[in-house]
C-alpha cells in the first residue's frame, strides 16, 4: 500500500512542532527526568513512528504532543502557533478539535452502544448537531466495517471489533493529528494486520496525520518516517 502524500499547512508552518521538549517529574533528589530536549516535526498527511524500549519516554512524548501534559521546558506549536500561553480550557478545545487518540486498550464505556462511544468525544464537544452527530457516527462506524454492530455493546464486540471502535472514536471530531499508543499491541498478529490497514486507509481518507508508538516493527516500517527514544531524546 503505497504511503500518504505528506502536505503542510497553508501558512507554511507543519502541524505540530516540539522544539527542546524537556519532561521530568518529582523534585530535588527524587526529579526524573524523562525527555530530555525532544525535538520533533510532523506535516499533514505524515505518519511517523517512535520505537524504542519500554519506559523510554515515549508514551510521555506523546502526552505532551497530543497537549495532554506541559513540558518543564522547550515548545510545542501547533500550527505555527507556541500553545504555551493557552490556559487549561483553551488547551483542552484546542486539543479535543485538534486530536485524536488511540491507546493499546480501547477504555470503551461498557454501558453504551457502539454508536454512543464513537458519538462521545462530539457530546463532551458539543460542536454537532444531534443529527450531525449521529450520522457521523455511523460514517465512521461504516468506515471500520462496524456498520451492523453499531448498537452492539463493548462485551458484544471481538477484541479487534473494540479496538476498530476505538479508532472510529478517535475520528469522531475530524481531527488533523492521531496519536496512537500501542494501537495494535493488545490483538493477536492478524487481528493486528487488519486494524493496521484501516488505520493507514483512515489516515488517507481523513487526511490525517498520525504520530504512533509501537513495538510492531511491521507498522513501524509502513509509516514515513521510524525515530527511536534514547535518553529521552528522538533519534533518526
Amino acid at each position: 500500500m503505497a504511503k500518504p502524500k505528506i502536505t503542510h499547512a497553508i501558512n507554511g508552518a507543519p502541524l505540530l512542532a516540539l522544539e527542546g521538549i524537556r519532561r521530568a517529574y518529582g523534585q530535588g533528589e527524587a526529579e526524573t527526568v524523562v525527555l530530555h530536549g525532544a525535538d520533533l516535526v510532523l506535516n499533514a498527511g505524515e505518519a511517523v513512528a517512535i520505537v524504542g524500549p519500554s519506559g523510554s519516554g515515549k508514551s510521555t512524548l506523546l502526552h505532551v504532543a497530543g497537549l495532554l501534559d506541559r513540558p518543564n521546558a522547550g515548545t510545542v506549536r501547533v500550527e505555527g502557533n507556541d500553545v504555551a500561553a493557552l490556559h487549561d480550557d483553551a488547551l483542552a478545545a484546542l486539543r479535543n478539535t485538534t486530536c485524536g487518540f488511540v491507546y493499546q486498550f480501547h477504555h470503551l464505556l461498557r454501558e453504551f452502544t457502539a454508536l454512543e462511544n464513537v458519538m462521545m468525544p462530539a457530546l463532551i464537544a458539543r460542536t454537532l448537531t444531534p443529527h450531525a452527530m449521529h450520522e457521523r457516527a455511523k460514517y465512521l462506524l461504516d468506515s471500520v466495517g462496524l456498520a451492523a454492530r453499531a448498537t452492539h455493546y463493548p462485551s458484544q464486540l471481538s477484541g479487534g471489533e473494540q479496538q476498530r471502535v476505538a479508532i472510529a472514536r478517535a475520528l469522531m471530531n475530524k481531527p488533523k493529528l492521531l496519536l496512537a499508543d500501542e494501537p495494535t499491541g493488545n490483538l493477536d498478529p492478524h487481528t493486528a494486520d487488519d486494524v493496521a490497514d484501516m488505520l493507514f486507509e483512515l489516515l488517507e481518507k481523513e487526511q490525517l496525520a498520525m504520530l504512533i508508538v509501537t513495538h510492531n516493527s511491521a507498522l513501524a516500517k509502513r509509516c514515513h518516517r521510524t525515530l527511536t527514544m534514547h535518553d529521552g531524546r528522538l533519534q533518526k
